[in-house]
């Protein structure tokens, strides 16, 4: 038996990336999934790739940052599952630059992935959570949220905000058998990152299967075990006394 036999998990960006890295590990381990991405065209291969695997699959395709598409997500995974136990929120954006040169549009693009479209995924999941008085809910933060680069304003920002989130879900959710857990990557090797010509040797990098490892021990953990933060990076990359 999987470690996540049964259980009914939602993953956010998972076309592509720590998100579908993340998938695949959790369908592997016998889990019930929802994935989402912007666009059928790129979630229809991820979705494939799963049910190959095994996995009872529902696909919904949308902007997250849209609260409308929000509700169509949560909505068919109580239509096709009747609950929910897990919450991956994957899905993020980065678009950078000096803060004296960045376009208020490139600002709101970022924040809302990033932060907006957690919180209303969040939203959506503690209020079916409460009801079954259990969950867990996973954020992808980033070293970001505590050592931050140059050029990385809205990112960093978007990423503080989650850690800020994780901490006050965590609070909440606690007298309703729900549990918030942070994982925050360092340098991982996505596709994003080979498409815009960033080479693995340039910076120490890790694979997405090692961040999916982890996020499957956070998923796989006792309901009364909190695994609050988690941050994972390649033992060789500038973090630790980075300023």
């Amino acid at each position: 038996m999987g470690k996540l036999e049964g259980k009914v998990a939602i993953v956010t960006g998972a076309s592509r990336g720590i998100g579908r890295g993340i998938a695949t590990r959790f369908a592997k381990e016998g889990a019930h999934l929802v994935v989402n991405s912007q666009s059928v065209d790129s979630l229809t291969p991820a979705r494939q790739e799963l049910e190959n695997l095994g996995a009872k699959v529902v696909g919904v395709a949308g902007d997250i940052a849209d609260a409308n598409v929000v509700d169509k997500i949560f909505d068919a995974t109580l239509e096709a599952y009747g609950r929910l136990d897990l919450l991956v929120n994957n899905a993020g954006s980065f678009e950078g630059g000096p803060i004296d040169e960045l376009s208020v549009e490139a600002w709101d693009r970022v924040i809302a992935t990033n932060l907006r479209a957690p919180f209303l995924c969040t939203r959506a999941a503690v209020r079916i959570m409460k009801r079954q008085k259990q969950g867990r809910i996973i954020n992808l933060g980033s070293i970001s949220a505590q050592r931050v680069r140059y050029d990385s304003a809205p990112y960093s920002t978007s990423k503080h905000g989650i850690w800020g989130l994780t901490q006050v879900t965590a609070l909440e959710g606690r007298q309703h058998g729900i549990t918030c857990c942070c994982l925050h990557p360092g340098n991982i090797l996505t596709e994003r990152r080979v498409d815009s010509g960033q080479a693995a040797d340039e910076e120490p990098m890790i694979g997405v299967q090692d961040i999916a490892e982890v996020a499957l021990l956070m998923a796989a953990l006792p309901a009364n075990v909190e695994m609050l933060e988690a941050i994972v990076l390649p033992r060789d990359q500038l973090y630790v006394g980075r300023g």
